[in-house]
């Protein structure tokens, strides 16, 4: 069974993925459920979840239903009775709920091991296969982590880490394929993050490092001028160091580019004597 949280909310046997139709409370109980798979979810934090600090008289009675509402899906998903998916899969457990880790392949689980072997690798200077895993890692997603499900605090703090370790692996990713000459797939990469991720400095370094790189210093300078007025815009701010010392870099190595046709014109001019 195929269980996904990297995009829309999806359990499946088969290909294409079968995609979760449940209300938003009973998604978000089961999201909070599967992204903490093996688990112990006690009912207090899935009632906090779903109401926040202000939950109804009927909250308990509530998330029982919920919980009963996921499991007569995940019975049709899986061709099992719900007695069955209530043993095996989505368990009552003394003061909680706990969704089976050994149900099948949770691409969170794929994700985050395929970028840590990844990173490894790479440290280790094994860029090419370094570059696999981590291409790997980033096709296990297929939109924004619980991008269909109203996410609370414990669902949000993990969407967060989620996407910081994605822009992370991103990051490596593209300077992995810098060192081995793989500037068009970086460029490839870069283009689509940076339109994503606007506010991103790290990114934006990238993108402008291999642009500079492939000979594109005016693209770069323009990355670099988007960059500074979305900063400058929505957080008040400049961007931070390393960034500002790549574009002089850039600006430099186009004023002595600039200059040398000149120098040489000039040198050419110069009387014998």
């Amino acid at each position: 069974m195929d269980i996904g949280i990297l995009g829309p909310l999806h359990i499946s046997n088969h290909e294409p993925p079968r995609y979760i139709e449940l209300a938003p409370k009973p998604r978000t109980v089961l999201a909070l459920l599967l992204a903490n798979s093996g688990g112990i979810i006690p009912v207090s934090s899935l009632v906090r979840e779903v109401w926040g600090d202000a939950p109804p008289a009927s909250a308990l009675r509530n998330i029982q239903t919920y919980v009963l509402q996921s499991r007569k899906v995940l019975a049709q998903v899986a061709a099992a009775p719900v007695r069955v998916v209530a043993g095996e899969l989505l368990l009552t457990r003394p003061g909680g709920y706990t969704f089976s880790d050994t149900a099948g392949q949770f691409d969170y689980r794929c994700y985050l091991e395929l970028a840590e072997s990844g990173r490894r690798v790479i440290r280790e200077g094994a860029l090419t296969e370094g570059i696999d895993l981590l291409s790997r890692a980033l096709a296990t997603w297929r939109g924004p982590a619980f991008v269909d499900t109203l996410t609370g605090p414990a669902l949000e703090s993990q969407r967060l880490q989620l996407e910081e370790s994605r822009l992370g692996v991103i990051e490596i990713l593209s300077e992995a394929r810098i060192r081995v000459g793989h500037y068009h797939e970086a460029l490839s990469d870069l283009a689509v993050s940076v339109s994503e991720y606007p506010l991103h400095e790290g990114l934006h370094y990238q993108y402008m490092r291999v642009l500079d790189i492939v000979g594109s210093r005016a693209r770069a300078l323009e990355v670099f001028s988007r960059l500074r007025l979305n900063l400058v815009s929505e957080l008040g701010i400049e961007p931070g160091a390393p960034v500002q010392q790549l574009q002089h870099r850039i600006l430099n190595a186009w004023d002595l580019d600039d200059a040398a046709p000149y120098a040489a014109s000039a040198g050419r001019m110069m009387p014998v004597v």
